[in-house]
């Protein structure tokens, strides 16, 4: 058994998925610059980091905190798997805070 290779992981990529669902405000409108996302935290992620992936600054994290209240308890404790609903980025894409 000594002679069997080694499993190399070096190649190993994940595929992230990121799907868009209507806000209830946004179904009634149809404005689709309004909608919200869910996207599932991974392993490493942080409500920061995801703020700056979907929003360009990692200082809106609250935003995040604030849509997902009823699933998250603690802005510093996250767990891979769970599926956060991640708010529209404001229309001009600039922060309002």
């Amino acid at each position: 058994m000594s002679n069997d290779p080694k499993a190399d992981f070096s190649d190993v990529q994940s595929d992230l998925k990121v799907t868009t669902t209507p806000s209830p405000a946004t179904a009634s409108t149809g404005n689709a610059a309004a909608s919200s996302q869910t996207y599932t935290v991974v392993g490493g992620d942080s409500l920061s980091k995801i703020a700056k992936k979907f929003y360009g600054d990692a200082n809106q994290w609250k935003k995040i905190f604030d849509a997902n209240t009823d699933k998250i308890k603690n802005p510093d404790l996250i767990h891979p798997g769970q599926v956060l609903t991640i708010p529209a980025a404001p229309a001009s894409g600039k922060s309002t805070a």
